[in-house]
């Protein structure tokens, strides 16, 4: 079976990111740990999904995605001062630290703080592989039709169709 729209995908992969030529480790899914997402849904990169359409069950490809097709190029104005007062109570966070934040929608996301003043906290919106290519060793584990649960849901329920994550 080739992994096609509506399949639940599962495989292994170890992520790089490359900069002037040189990767830098990142994560790893392995046989223990691996990923396993409903292929054409919406959830990973469409770049990534390109470039394991049609593989097949023991398949393994190493591909390198641009950054505008990864997490996109950095946004220097994709800064944001926060008032010092939203930490009264966390405490000031460290240069470094990753903040989960929501906008006023709901959605999340992760801000890395920048710099820190007695009055804002300033930080960097840019995911934390904006601007770097991404490089992907994957090999394929198993590839099964989506059950109805699973399409109406539109995610996996994992290897075997049942489970919840």
């Amino acid at each position: 079976m080739t992994i096609a729209p509506n399949h639940v995908v599962t495989l292994t992969y170890k992520l790089h990111t490359v900069k002037n030529g040189e990767k830098t480790f990142v994560e790893e899914a392995g046989k223990d740990n691996p990923l396993d997402f409903l292929y054409g849904a919406g959830m990973m990169l469409p770049k990534f999904e390109e470039n394991i359409a049609g593989l097949k069950v023991g398949d393994t490809i190493d591909f390198e995605l641009a950054a505008t097709d990864a997490y996109g190029e950095v946004d220097e104005s994709a800064v944001a001062q926060l008032p010092a007062d939203m930490f009264k109570e966390s405490g000031i966070p460290p240069v470094g630290e990753i903040l989960p934040l929501q906008d006023n929608q709901g959605n999340q996301f992760r801000a890395r703080v920048t710099e820190v003043s007695p009055e804002a906290v300033v930080v960097d919106l840019n995911h934390p592989m904006a601007g770097q290519n991404l490089h992907f060793s994957i090999e394929i584990i198993s590839v099964r039709e989506a059950n109805p649960d699973e399409l109406s849901h539109g995610h996996s329920h994992g290897t075997d169709g049942h489970s919840h994550h």
